[in-house]
């Protein structure tokens, strides 16, 4: 077989991922948050953006050029339109020249005008206090600098004092309390373990090693710590936490200590496996449970921790005037950049390295394309919010209960986008409706098949019919999941009993037994305060 050389064209499609393509896609995924952090990024980074309220680079308040000072040397220009209303200076023609002149002494000025100063020049009531104002000492801490400078820019922040942290505060009890620096070294390192809750982690044994230290001299500045404000912190455990708090009551006996260490048994409501364990009688069981629910399991919460940002939603869904939803973005979200051509052109006139040229280029590039990007992203969310909002009409006018099964491929194929996009769009965006604000995930949901052979019901109407069914029960009839799968197939939906159990398990709500035990002992609290009511009232006045 012969080898030779020749020359080809061929034609072929292909993606190729370039940076500004997965630009794009990266802000497609981002929150309004991360969003906003993004751009801040890129308007320090890129002198060409700016934002559309800010005014463009090189360019100078109108009001400050009528009364500016250009000096020659700086412009180089400057000549006869210099004096004669240029844009260079706004005194008229002879004004520098009566304004550096020498007019001498206060008397020789007198005798030229014929007349004395406090006459040509006389201060107004008002303008004489507030000279006079000037040249009192300040006497606040606004006037000193150290507030704000005017009203417009008050400033509270100034006078906020700084939120107390829990580890703030233990550590100003730690400082009294040890005196050793040995002591306060393990007494600073368990503090910094504190989490936000007022708890340590349950195993401290690397403690002792990392400080080398013994484990006697931890366990032994710990106990200092655990008696620390506010009571039960630096525990390591919820029954720990429970056990500070009732010592510094006093109230810590064996009977107390056999509840405090079963804690399950409370939590599962078994009152009578508690009651065998403590050896107390009903009336015990019953205030030893209520001193138990006085307390509190998470100590550290009273004090300053991280600030939660609140949710604010990237669209907004209103009810039209004709029966339908109009869908809109929060511009509040939305980004407002801008290019500044005008700084480019400026730039690109002047002389400079090949080097400068080419980086503002770039800049306009990348300027040009993140522009562009978020416009395209603002587009594409509006697109999807207003198409899930046209499947799920049901949702928006009658409530969850009529919430369709609804995925990624349909809303892609009703838009023409892929499916890909759309997952994109859908993370971390928020819609607020007239029922609520929900992600935008929450309205694709999967479907489970009718028992009747009609049309397939949403995961999310199942898990609300199951909420509704079980919410509704009688104490004296709990139902079980077997029975909430007959009452759901005679509703129509056909669904399995281990999905029962995993939509209820999802929701947190407890099993039959459990629910059993709760309704009982909630309606034995009921009965009981009525009881006592009645005696009271029947007692002779």
């Amino acid at each position: 077989m012969a080898l030779s050389q020749r020359l080809e064209f061929r034609q072929s499609q292909s993606l190729v991922m370039t940076p500004q393509l997965m630009q794009a896609i990266k802000l497609l995924q981002l929150s309004n948050l991360d969003l906003t952090t993004f751009v801040e990024e890129e308007l320090e980074r890129n002198p060409l953006l700016e934002r559309a309220n800010d005014e463009a680079p090189g360019e100078a308040p109108a009001e400050a050029g009528q009364f500016s000072d250009h000096d020659g040397d700086d412009s180089g220009n400057q000549g006869a339109d210099d004096g004669f209303g240029g844009s260079g200076n706004a005194f008229e023609p002879g004004q520098e020249e009566w304004m550096s002149k020498d007019l001498g002494t206060r008397a020789e000025i007198e005798q030229t005008l014929d007349t004395g100063l406090d006459n040509v020049f006389s201060e107004e009531p008002a303008e004489a206090a507030a000279r006079n104002a000037q040249d009192v000492a300040p006497t606040t801490y606004t006037e000193w600098g150290g507030g704000a400078s005017g009203d417009e820019d008050y400033n509270l922040e100034a006078f906020v004092a700084a939120e107390m942290t829990l580890g703030d505060h233990l550590a100003e009890q730690l400082s009294v309390a040890f005196a050793g620096p040995a002591q306060r070294m393990i007494g600073q390192y368990l503090i910094d373990l504190v989490d936000e809750a007022g708890y340590l982690p349950p195993d401290l044994g690397q403690a002792a090693e990392r400080l080398g230290a013994t484990q006697a001299d931890v366990e032994g500045v710990l106990a200092v710590l655990q008696k620390f404000d506010p009571p039960g912190v630096c525990a390591r455990n919820l029954s720990e936490c429970l056990a500070i708090q009732l010592r510094e009551l006093d109230r810590y006996d064996p009977a107390m200590q056999a509840l405090v260490e079963h804690l399950d048994l409370l939590a599962k409501r078994d009152i009578a496996a508690l009651r065998k364990l403590c050896g107390v009688d009903d009336e015990d069981i019953g205030d030893m449970i209520g001193e138990i629910r006085r307390l509190n399991p998470k100590p550290g919460m009273k004090f300053g921790s991280a600030r939660l940002q609140t949710m604010v939603p990237d669209v907004y869904v209103r009810p039209g005037p004709d029966g339908g939803w109009h869908v809109e973005l929060n511009s509040d979200t939305l980004p407002r950049v801008l290019v500044n051509q005008t700084y480019y052109s400026e730039l690109s006139k002047k002389k400079g390295k090949d080097g400068d040229k080419s980086y503002f280029t770039d800049a306009l590039q990348n300027a040009t394309w993140l522009v562009r990007a978020l416009d395209q992203r603002a587009r594409t969310i509006l697109k999807v919010a207003t198409e899930i909002v046209r499947q799920q009409d049901g949702f928006f006018t009658h409530g969850v209960a009529h919430l369709r099964p609804l995925n990624l491929k349909a809303v892609a194929d009703a838009i023409q986008m892929h499916e890909s996009t759309v997952s994109r769009v859908t993370a971390n965006k928020y819609m607020a409706t007239n029922r609520g604000t929900f992600e935008l995930k929450y309205f694709f949901t999967a479907s489970i098949a009718s028992a009747d052979g009609g049309e397939a019901h949403s995961a999310e109407a199942v898990r609300h019919h199951i909420k509704q069914l079980i919410d509704s029960e009688a104490p004296s009839a709990i139902l079980s999941d077997d029975t909430i799968v007959e009452r759901l197939r005679a509703s129509g939906i056909d669904i399995a009993r281990r999905t029962v159990a995993k939509y209820r398990e999802a929701m947190r709500i407890p099993s039959s037994v459990q629910r059993r035990r709760d309704k009982q002992s909630a309606l034995g609290n009921i009965l009981s305060t009525a009881m006592s009511d009645r005696s009271r009232n029947t007692e002779p006045a």
